[in-house]
């Protein structure tokens, strides 16, 4: 449906949380990814913050006080949910602005929602990834692409999701991305080698290979594509300044557009010479070139 092994990697511009709960702010993003950065898809998440946290977790403080928009960490988490008429919103504002909505699905009742929503691609987060009950859901009931992070997952757990997508028929519908889950990453635990590994293992069994990145700078992702990678997934901000714990780790409209550009400027480099001497060289190889025969 979306992606094509001839073709640049599509670039997901992932907004998470860093709307900041507002809807003018999303709308902006939406703008921005689309008309400035030239994006392919734009990616927000759906949470239902009861149903993922324990009590305890829920009514306690935010860890990091300065980061919270509430007194309690449930609080905080409820305040930066979008409802599911705010996310058939979002995804009405990306149809008018030509870019791909998406969103991550982080429990039952948000797979259930978003499934309503029928957008083009669903992702799995790392933390989500072996919720089988939901992914036993959107298997049944989602008949779009499901793309799945695999940060804070063992071999043997991959192995098993992507058995899993396999009995039901349903792993030519799988993208996996090679991950890392920390925020920011350093360059020494983003293991580039990752997507290798899963191209070789799983590259005949699922639709396609992605890169989700948590690190700073563009240069890892232009290596992801030089990989193979077909999706480039990178948390993206209006202002890394904001209070937020993701804002830091992500990239700002300039860095998103600069991905993109360079990712497609860098995948048509790509290739073998389609003769032996390019018509660029000939005009320089009859000014330049020694062709003195031995």
């Amino acid at each position: 449906m979306i992606s094509s092994k001839n073709q640049a990697p599509r670039v997901i511009a992932e907004v998470g949380c860093n709307h900041k709960g507002d809807m003018n702010i999303a709308k902006e993003m939406i703008i921005t990814a689309a008309a400035f950065c030239k994006a392919d898809v734009i990616k927000f998440q759906k949470r239902t913050p009861k149903e993922l946290l324990p009590t305890e977790q829920y009514n306690a403080p935010h860890p990091n006080p300065y980061n919270s928009y509430g007194k309690t960490y449930g609080a905080h988490r409820e305040f930066l949910e979008f409802d599911i008429d705010q996310h058939h919103q979002l995804n009405s504002w990306c149809k008018e602005f030509g870019i791909m909505y998406s969103t991550s699905v982080w429990d039952m009742t948000s797979a259930k929602e978003i499934t309503s929503v029928n957008p083009q691609m669903i992702k799995i987060p790392s933390a989500s990834n072996m919720h089988w009950n939901m992914l036993d859901y959107l298997t049944n009931n989602y008949s779009g692409e499901i793309h799945l992070s695999t940060g804070m997952t063992s071999k043997d757990e991959i192995e098993t999701i992507v058995e899993f997508f396999e009995k039901r028929n349903r792993n030519k519908d799988l993208v996996l991305y090679a991950c890392t889950s920390g925020y920011p990453v350093d360059f020494n635990d983003i293991c580039l080698l990752e997507i290798t590994r899963l191209k070789k293992l799983y590259d005949s069994k699922v639709k396609a290979i992605g890169f989700s990145g948590h690190h700073l700078g563009i240069a890892a992702d232009i290596a992801a594509m030089a990989l193979g990678a077909e999706w480039i997934e990178r948390h993206f901000t209006l202002d890394r300044t904001w209070k937020g714990t993701d804002h830091a780790a992500s990239l700002e409209p300039d860095g998103v557009r600069k991905l993109v550009r360079n990712i497609r400027n860098v995948k048509q480099s790509l290739q073998y010479k389609k003769t032996d001497l390019l018509e660029i060289e000939q005009p320089q190889r009859k000014k330049l070139k020694w062709t003195n025969h031995l």
